[in-house]
């Protein structure tokens, strides 16, 4: 299978992008931002794995069925997030332990 080829402008914005998100990624942890952190650092986190995947894994130049595939393992990371995210935002809502 052949492939166009890339030019190297984009594989460097792609990793400015990348470095960008990591660096935000630092300055962001440093803010306290209360339970929003950890959905801040995962959606940086998801950004940079679509960056990577879309690009350097060259899922934009595959066929469709690469294309469905790829958009099916982010679907179920997005229903496994959903999981995740509404246990973690829920426990505030549990009252704490008491000491007796």
């Amino acid at each position: 299978m052949t492939h166009e080829v890339v030019p190297v402008r984009k594989y460097v914005a792609v990793f400015a992008a990348l470095i960008a998100l990591t660096i935000a990624t630092v300055l962001i942890s440093g803010i306290d931002l209360g339970e929003y952190n950890f959905v801040i650092a995962l959606t940086i986190a998801v950004t940079k794995g679509s960056l990577v995947v879309w690009f350097f894994m060259h899922v934009n130049q595959s066929s469709s069925l690469t294309r469905l595939f790829v958009g099916a393992g982010f679907f179920w990371m997005l229903i496994l997030l959903m999981f995740v995210l509404s246990d973690y935002l829920s426990r505030g809502w549990l009252p704490g332990p008491r000491w007796w």
